[in-house]
């Protein structure tokens, strides 16, 4: 576990020092060491590149990847489905269709509210999945996931539909921001999401025991004093907190709650209280490497980072689904 965690640790510091030295202009070793030894005095075109832009789109790269992955990894547990992800309570459908609203459907919006749009939306559908699938003084895993499949489903056709006889400028800008993307990072954004995702990571830390109980199941969890439905709640809570912050603060960013969490698991075990500080690490190492690909690639060309998760984490589906498969078989 300690070394696991040591190695992530310095996989996520060689990405970050990767992000900051490559790109259009690639920033050499030695300069980027004597910038940040002592950073006044420097060559201002390097500091500005550095400390402006390629500093802090890695770090909110790097929160996003955490909060995703860890949303991901309370996600699997509650639903005790291993191709459980943040997106099955609605957030990503509920965060695009409310952040398709307010660039579609709303005109001369100022663009600062578009993130707290999007976390609008993914909570409120997050709540109305939720609340339907509430019966009989309970909720369950199996009814969450079937009213979360639909209401998505309905999120998505409004969405297309606005994107259909939107004004095409509009209809641009709403595609890149749910391409997912961190492009636009900048520090007052970085620190906000910081201290946003501060209290839900350490609460998800501390409930590593409930979620542990949990995952065997209702009746299980009920026989050793879990309060399941309350349980159940905060954690879809957490989840939400976690995913929405991330999806607000940089588009949608699918499959890192599918893919770390997996990962984390073949590494240290199924007990929450290794599996989620591994699962943020790995999160933060996808996201970081998938936008450092994305904007070195194919350069001058950036792809958003989005689209290369995309690449990654749909064979990855593919791969669990023949493995459970094989499994049953």
């Amino acid at each position: 576990m300690i070394r696991t965690l040591a190695a992530l640790t310095l996989v996520v510091a060689a990405l970050l020092v990767a992000s900051v030295a490559y790109g259009d202009f690639a920033v050499p070793l030695g300069d980027l060491v004597s910038l940040v030894a002592q950073p006044a005095g420097r060559n201002p075109q390097i500091e500005m590149i550095v400390f402006d832009l390629r500093m802090p789109r890695a770090l909110l790269a790097m929160l996003v990847g955490a909060g995703l992955a860890v949303a991901g990894a309370i996600a699997q547990a509650v639903m005790r489905n291993p191709l459980a992800e943040p997106g099955i309570l609605g957030i990503n459908a509920g965060a695009a269709l409310a952040a398709t609203i307010f660039i579609v459907a709303l005109d001369n919006a100022p663009v600062q509210i578009l993130p707290w749009a999007g976390f609008a939306g993914a909570s409120v559908m997050a709540a109305a999945i939720y609340i339907l699938s509430w019966r009989d003084g309970g909720t369950s895993s199996l009814r969450i996931i079937l009213i979360g499949i639909g209401l998505s489903a309905l999120a998505g056709a409004a969405t297309t539909f606005l994107t259909a006889f939107g004004e095409i400028g509009d209809v641009q800008r709403a595609m890149i921001w749910l391409a997912g993307s961190v492009y636009h990072a900048d520090w007052p954004g970085v620190r906000a999401l910081a201290l946003w995702l501060a209290a839900p990571l350490a609460f998800s830390m501390i409930s590593s025991r409930e979620l542990d109980l949990i995952r065997f199941g209702d009746q299980a969890a009920q026989s050793l004093g879990q309060r399941v439905n309350a349980v159940r709640a905060l954690m879809i809570l957490l989840c939400t907190l976690l995913s929405g912050a991330a999806v607000a603060a940089a588009g949608l960013i699918g499959f890192v709650g599918l893919v770390a969490p997996h990962i984390a698991r073949r590494l240290v075990g199924p007990a929450h209280a290794g599996l989620i500080p591994i699962s943020a690490l790995i999160g933060a190492a996808l996201v970081m490497a998938a936008d450092l690909a994305g904007r070195t690639v194919i350069a001058p060309v950036q792809l958003p980072a989005g689209i290369v998760t995309a690449l990654i984490g749909a064979p990855f589906f593919a791969y669990l689904l023949r493995d459970r498969q094989n499994v049953r078989a």
